[in-house]
This record gives structure tokens, C-alpha cells and sequence, in this order.
């Protein structure tokens, strides 16, 4: 079996990055496409809003928990895919994964401009978050990726095939790998 992979695609909500990574494992095999709105809907008793201030620990958790599915995955030789918002300032389990396990971590960060994000954001379904304001905020906090600047990838302006190409690329070039 080949060797696993892991790749987070993030960026803010409207980015892309559900329809991406479905598109991207549909083209990967074998492989495992880890939403990780997901593991945060396991959380029946005190869940909070993501986004929210009070939820940094809760989100440390649930990251922690998708860093060690990914990689658990991607040490049976799965190409895994996870989808989400994951800041560089959530990427410390998954490099600790990479460095543990010896395998290869990516990171691409689609970063359309904010009123394609916005217009995406807000037209989606009800279990989306579709609020302005907290999607304007999440925007704005992948604005500048400072050292990570080059893993960010404009999807605005793009089919979805469009970008799922340009990530393969950036992929095959190693050009958002990480250590």
C-alpha cells in the first residue's frame, strides 16, 4: 500500500473547502475526506459556536482529535483530506502527528476575497454557519498567513475543478508541505 498523506485545506467559511475536498478524495484513492464541522457536531452536552472566544479550549480539543484521525488514517496508507477552519494557529498537533508518524502533512489555505466569501458564506443551507459578521471576522483572520503567506491559494473567480487543479499542483510541487 502507499504511503498516507495529510492535507488541511482551510480557509473561512464560503471558501470552498467542503466542495474541494470532496472533489479532491473523489480523485485520490485511496482515500478519507474528514469534515471536521463533524467532530464538532459529536459534542451533544456544552458545545459552543466555534467561533466564539470562550470555545478556544473546546477547539484545541476537537483539532487535537481531527489531527489524530488524520494521521491515523494516513498511517494505514489513506490520502486524507481534512476540511476546515484551521488557523496556522491550529496546526501545532498536526506537524506533531507529522513529526511522530514520519509522514507528509500539506497546508492550503483557500482565501477568496471577502464579498465572494461572504456571498458563499451567507447562501448556504441552514446547518452552515451563514451569519455576516462571525464569517467577516474568520476572513479577516486568514487575511495574513505572515511565514504561511504562500500556502494561501485564491479560489474566488474559480470552478470548483479549477481549484481542485490548482491544489493538485501545489501538492505534486510539495509547494504547501509542511516541515
Amino acid at each position: 500500500m502507499n504511503q498516507g498523506q495529510v492535507v488541511v485545506l482551510s480557509g473561512p467559511p464560503g471558501a470552498g473547502k467542503s466542495t474541494v475536498a470532496r472533489l479532491l478524495t473523489d480523485a485520490l484513492s485511496p482515500s478519507v475526506h474528514l469534515h471536521t464541522d463533524d467532530f464538532y457536531r459529536y459534542i451533544k452536552q456544552g458545545w459552543l459556536a466555534p467561533y466564539l472566544p470562550e470555545a478556544h479550549r473546546q477547539n484545541e480539543v476537537v483539532i487535537d482529535v481531527v489531527a489524530q484521525a488524520a494521521f491515523g488514517y494516513a498511517a494505514g496508507g489513506y490520502q486524507v483530506v481534512c476540511d476546515g477552519v484551521v488557523g496556522p494557529w491550529f496546526l501545532d498537533p498536526f506537524r506533531a502527528a507529522a513529526v511522530r508518524t514520519g509522514l507528509a502533512l500539506h497546508y492550503v489555505v483557500l482565501r477568496p476575497d471577502e464579498d465572494t466569501t461572504l456571498g458563499r458564506a451567507t447562501a448556504r443551507g441552514a446547518d452552515a454557519l451563514t451569519h455576516p459578521e462571525p464569517v467577516r471576522v474568520m476572513h479577516r483572520q486568514f487575511a495574513d498567513l505572515g511565514p504561511l503567506e504562500h500556502h494561501a491559494l485564491d479560489s474566488g473567480g474559480q470552478e470548483p475543478a479549477e481549484t481542485v487543479s490548482a491544489v493538485r499542483r501545489l501538492l505534486d510541487e510539495g509547494a504547501c508541505r509542511l516541515g
